[in-house]
């Protein structure tokens, strides 16, 4: 496969080769070329071998962007009905040419598709599923408000066609089973007691019901004769034959060709079209109901944002619509109301709701400078801010994108559901078939038979199986994002509760990630302000946090920074660099060992701060250990109750830093911590990682830092401190938004709830066809026993959905603090 990909990012021929090596270095690429001019990249590779993501990843870990003709998008899907609507619009999108992934979300009732733009477009992909029979609309973020009032009015239409179906429904079955009734003959009017004025009176009850109900055949029928027949083909075969069943005996009894009485009603099944259809629609009235409460979540964080805002324009006022907000506009926002989007304040003060982003139940100050975000609510004072992120790139919009691609995606798990619901529909016309003329070859009547094969066709639910994960998930995922905890997929959610060892950076993610400059120690008579003088002027041109640390104290005491020449980073030691024409090193032991440099008094009072949790960074100048320096960065205050937690759980709780030893084990103690890895060179972290894969573990990456993301990617599960970089955080398949380590457990926690609810509906799901569609095809009444009436098994099949449905909703309440 050869692709063109724009490249950004690029400024020199130097970058263009970076990014040329980048891809050629990846297995399955066999040929790749960058043009600095064009600022394209083209790539020859095998699919088979490597991923579109991988190469992206790749690139955008040497810090470039690729971009991609791939494009994600998401539909909302109409006429989906049951599991077989959905894997017939999966199978005509999946079949497309370009189309590498293709999902239908059945709960959500929506198309996941990932597409090559060069091979098909939107139009082809919504024609593919109008071939199919069904409608897809492309779903935009700001068109989901607009969406769930669609629902709230679609469920207020099933209600009342419920209500009008149950009106004309309840007379019908009075009067097809009052003679069977004690008093029955007594309270029906006495011209209902001859048989064919009873049989027109209930065919015509019964087609204000057939006709509130239509959708059931013309969905049906269209997808039957399309040959992948759902759900309401079963119901319209099934309903519509017992309909010409009464329509030709109703016409025989006025003809006088058949002579009965009160009987009648026993080979009419009027009643039994009315009360299946009226059942059915009661079940997809609790169904939409229930699909709407899964969804909760997603509505309650899109609620966040307000309608408008009001900006400052040409030294005016104006309240315009949120989507006309540009980067760069000034904002006025007053006590009371919703922050519109993200931004930074420029004038005012105030204390600020961010509950919905971080969980913190308590307001936050913010001052001039502070970072503000769309959603959040200003308690008690106005402030201007300065917009710089709108629309999709606001912090809440990237949570709704990741939670509804979340419940868009599937699990593992949902394969075999989706396997048996293929084949599902065209199974059960077949047992139907297959039961009826058993019985008509057996002895029995036809009317006997049509009953048989009725009960069958209404009591197969595919739907059971196609809602059994999704909704799970959708509920699973959403919980999870109320509580600060982003999960990417559902794949993740499945691997997270098989997880048994869980790998933690230490800094930033067990600590504050505030290092702070506890001891300067000097040697040689050497002034304490000349050391931290030296080491912060050094510092300057690094990028390690401890290095922030020690400009930030030499900043504190407003010393001036000397002029640092030749410097040099060497990854894990520290660095090197010359000051005044003689050599500058600051670093650990490792870096003054390999220039030999004694070390002397500094060597003890190194071990001391080690054992005081301190990180110990000496520097030398000139061949001579001039100063030691001690920075500590304190431990935050979840950390030592999550590590707890997770014990708790049997999971192994490793550490993994570059400290000394004895630093390492020092903050491993305070956190209760009782496996250490130290002395861990950034580059090496994903090998730690993979080295306990390969000892058979499943392990979790907790980090927070750039040189953290290959160690997240190569976890079977990578977690994401929320405070962290963007990059850690793209690398990661969770986000814990709040930044505390007690959400790891409780992850897991969600992720071992939702796995069980998965599993449980699966076994209703198909413990339900298992048991009912045998009863229906009158198994128990070749040993003596009942027959399953068609009416009942139209209320059981409405159940089957509501009670799978019903299950999922139970995660709400699912607990994940212990």
């Amino acid at each position: 496969m050869k692709k063109i990909y724009a490249v950004e990012g690029m400024t020199c021929a130097s970058c263009a080769l970076t990014v040329e090596k980048t891809l050629q270095s990846l297995e399955g690429v066999t040929q790749a070329s960058v043009n600095l001019a064009t600022e394209q990249a083209s790539i020859s590779y095998d699919a088979a071998r490597l991923q579109e993501e991988t190469l992206l990843d790749a690139v955008a870990r040497a810090g470039y962007h690729l971009k991609s003709n791939t494009i994600e998008e998401r539909y909302q899907i109409k006429g989906m009905t049951c599991a077989s609507c959905a894997m017939a619009v999966e199978r005509s999108v999946g079949a497309l040419d370009g189309v590498e992934e293709a999902a239908v979300n059945l709960a959500a009732e929506s198309l996941y598709v990932r597409y090559d733009a060069g091979e098909q477009s939107r139009a082809t992909i919504q024609q593919a599923v109008k071939t199919a029979g069904y409608e897809a609309y492309l779903e935009e973020v700001e068109e989901a408000q607009d969406r769930a009032n669609q629902q709230k009015e679609a469920t207020k239409k099933m209600w009342q066609r419920f209500i009008w179906s149950a009106v004309f429904s309840l007379p019908l079955v009075y009067i097809a089973m009052a003679p069977m009734l004690p008093w029955g003959k007594v309270l029906l009017p006495s011209f209902l007691h001859q048989a064919p004025i009873s049989a027109l009176v209930q065919l015509i009850l019964v087609l204000p019901v057939v006709y509130l109900g239509r959708a059931f055949y013309q969905k049906g029928m269209k997808t039957l004769l399309k040959g992948h027949p759902n759900m309401d083909s079963l119901i319209a075969i099934g309903t519509g034959a017992a309909l010409l069943q009464g329509i030709i005996m109703t016409a025989l009894l006025w003809s006088g060709q058949v002579a009965v009485a009160h009987d009648a009603h026993a080979e009419l099944y009027l009643e039994s079209v009315a009360v299946i259809l009226t059942l059915i629609t009661l079940g997809k009235y609790l169904e939409m109901v229930s699909k709407s409460r899964t969804s909760a979540a997603i509505q309650h964080l899109m609620a966040l944002t307000p309608p408008t805002a009001r900006v400052l324009r040409n030294g005016q006022e104006v309240e315009v619509a949120l989507d006309a907000v540009m980067v760069g506009d000034r904002i006025l926002v007053r006590p009371g109301e919703k922050i519109p989007v993200d931004g930074e304040v420029i004038e005012g003060q105030s204390t600020v709701d961010e509950a919905m982003l971080t969980g913190e139940s308590l307001p936050v100050s913010k001052t001039v400078g502070d970072a503000v975000f769309g959603g959040a609510i200003n308690k008690n004072g106005a402030f201007s801010m300065t917009a710089t992120k709108v629309g999709k790139d606001t912090a809440l919009a990237q949570i709704i994108r990741l939670v509804e691609e979340a419940q868009g995606s599937k699990a593992p798990i949902a394969k075999l559901a989706d396997q048996v619901a293929a084949v599902f529909v065209p199974v059960v016309m077949f047992l139907a078939l297959g039961a009826g003329i058993f019985w008509i070859l057996a002895g029995e009547s036809w009317a006997f038979s049509l009953s048989i094969l009725i009960a069958v066709l209404i009591i197969a639910c595919p739907c059971a199986l196609g809602l059994a994960t999704p909704t799970a998930i959708m509920v699973g995922t959403g919980k999870g994002a109320e509580h600060g905890m982003l999960i990417k997929s559902g794949e993740v959610l499945e691997r997270a509760q098989k997880l048994d060892t869980i790998i933690l950076d230490k800094t930033g993610t067990l600590t504050e990630g505030k290092p702070q400059v506890t001891d300067v120690l000097t040697y040689h008579n050497q002034p304490a302000d000349l050391v931290l003088q030296l080491a912060a002027s050094i510092e300057y041109y690094s990028e390690h946090p401890l290095g922030e640390a020690v400009l930030s104290r030499a900043e504190e005491k407003g010393l001036t920074l000397q002029t640092v020449s030749h410097f040099h980073s060497l990854s894990g030691k520290g660095l090197i660099g010359e000051v005044a024409e003689k050599e500058l090193l600051l670093g650990n032991r490792s870096l003054l060992n390999a220039y030999g440099v004694d070390l002397g008094q500094a060597a003890v009072d190194s071990q001391r701060l080690s054992q005081e949790g301190k990180t110990p960074v000496f520097l030398a100048f000139d061949k001579q250990v001039i100063g030691l320096l001690g920075i500590a960065d304190k431990l935050k205050e979840s950390s030592p109750d999550a590590m707890r937690q997770l014990q708790d759980m049997g999971l192994e709780v490793v550490m993994l830093t570059g400290d000394t030893q004895a630093t390492a084990q020092a903050i491993a103690d305070q956190a209760g911590i009782h496996k250490v890895i130290s002395q861990v060179l950034p580059e090496d972290k994903a090998a730690v990682v993979k080295d306990w894969q390969e000892k058979g573990k499943v392990v979790a990456m907790v980090g927070d830092g750039i040189n953290d993301a290959p160690a997240l990617a190569q976890a079977d599960v990578g977690i994401a401190i929320g405070s962290g970089t963007d990059v850690a955080i793209e690398s990661a398949d969770i986000v814990l938004v709040r930044s505390d380590l007690v959400d790891v457990a409780r992850t897991i926690r969600l992720s071992q709830a939702t796995m069980r609810v998965i599993k449980q509906n699966l076994f209703w799901a198909f413990a339900y066809n298992v048991i009912g569609i045998p009863i229906a095809m009158g198994v128990l009444h070749l040993f003596g026993g009942p027959l399953l009436n068609p009416m009942l098994a139209g209320a059981a099949m409405s159940l089957s959905s509501v009670s799978v449905l019903a299950n999922a909703l139970r995660l709400k309440k699912a607990r994940l603090v212990k």
